[in-house]
């Protein structure tokens, strides 16, 4: 049977009001969408970094360690995204070599020029881990929170007394007096001591006078090393907020406004 024109006519204009529908409820379902995003997206807009273990130069984590540049990376992406209203940089580590820490320092020091940063410290923060924490806007610790330790060391084996008796010598050719420095099978000499000496002092220094630039504590509290509870830390001005990882979470918000 032929359809008449007015059947057509009624088909075609069936056919364009469900294509009408069909549009308008994709334009809805994607301004809904768009909200509940940006809603949503604001809501978590605190990026959490994690700095646990031992902290090393170099672009890796895992087995107990942590590297600079991984850690920096991801504080720079936070630092850089726009749906990111703080970063909170949750540490659970004993410190590390100097030259990583002050590598992680310098990436804070990039994020804080552009919105919060806050530490979270978890069962440990010592040594360089607190150095890393001090150029933080802020410093949250649970009461026993192991903090401080801030200092250097520099630690030489030594066996060559075991070698002795053992009968075993060693026979080194080198181009300078101090090239094998730190070898196991002889002792440091005095001027090599003097010398290992005036590093660890150095770079103690170095590590002291960031902190108490970024912290304004005094220099007589740390300067002997110690471990520190989280609630004396407090005390001390070593950290802010005594609080758990979602307490430095709430506070990263209100400081992003």
């Amino acid at each position: 049977m032929q359809e008449t024109p007015a059947a057509e006519g009624t088909g075609r204009r069936r056919n364009q009001l469900l294509v009408v529908l069909v549009l308008a409820g994709a334009v809805i379902c994607a301004a809904a969408s768009f909200i509940l995003f940006t809603t949503y997206a604001k809501d978590l807009g605190i990026s959490v970094v994690r700095v646990e273990g031992m902290i090393v130069t170099g672009n890796s984590r895992g087995d107990g360690y942590v590297g600079s540049e991984y850690v920096g990376r991801m504080i720079r992406e936070a630092a850089d995204d726009p749906i990111v209203d703080a970063i909170v940089i949750r540490v659970n580590s004993p410190g590390g070599t100097p030259a990583a820490a002050q590598e992680i320092a310098a990436d804070i020091r990039y994020a804080r020029n552009k919105k919060p940063v806050v530490v979270s410290m978890g069962d440990i923060a010592t040594s360089a881990a607190y150095y890393v924490s001090a150029y933080a806007d802020r410093i949250y610790a649970n009461p026993d929170t192991l903090t401080g330790g801030i200092g250097t060391s520099w630690s030489f084996l030594d066996i060559s007394g075991w070698l002795e008796e053992k009968n075993i010598s060693v026979v080194v050719f080198k181009s300078g007096s101090m090239k094998d420095m730190g070898s196991d099978h002889r002792p440091l000499t005095p001027e090599e001591r003097e010398y290992a000496q005036r590093v660890v002092n150095q770079s103690n220094e170095r590590l002291l006078t960031g902190i108490i630039a970024e912290r304004g504590i005094n220099q007589s509290d740390i300067e002997d090393a110690r471990v520190i509870r989280g609630e004396q830390a407090l005390l001390l001005g070593l950290v802010d907020e005594i609080g758990n990882l979602n307490d430095a979470i709430a506070g990263a918000r209100r400081l992003a406004g």
